[in-house]
């Protein structure tokens, strides 16, 4: 499965975005969706899970009550809703899929890596 991250932009402290992922090749409904992000200097870090149908969420701590992971399976789409937004926020995001039923957090967990968009947080 091909997967392109989109959505990113420069959004202040306080404000929301949405990025999204779009799945082509295969059967979205087959993967579980994950959400990484990627900040300078830093290692890349687990944010947000979804199961195949939709029905089951994880999240990072640092991202609980603030984002919201969802996917639109007949649309082939993926999305991470996020509000609430901080400066420590900023990264490059990145979609994930895998093939199996399990959410997880490891990336090596991961098959499959959309290009990432970059989210902008300013203070």
């Amino acid at each position: 499965v091909q997967l392109q991250a989109s959505g990113g932009g420069l959004v202040q402290a306080g404000g929301s975005l949405r990025v999204s992922c779009a799945a082509s090749g295969r059967t979205f409904s087959n993967y579980v969706m994950g959400w990484f992000r990627q900040a300078p200097g830093k290692e890349r870090e687990f944010v947000a899970s979804i199961s195949r149908s939709g029905g089951t969420a994880s999240y990072a701590d640092s991202v609980k009550g603030r984002f919201t992971i969802s996917r639109d399976n007949a649309k082939n789409t993926g999305y991470l809703q996020m509000t609430s937004l901080k400066p420590e926020d900023t990264a490059v995001y990145y979609c994930a899929a895998r093939e199996g039923y399990i959410l997880e957090a490891g990336e090596y967990k991961y098959d499959y890596w959309g290009q990432g968009t970059q989210v902008t947080v300013s203070s």
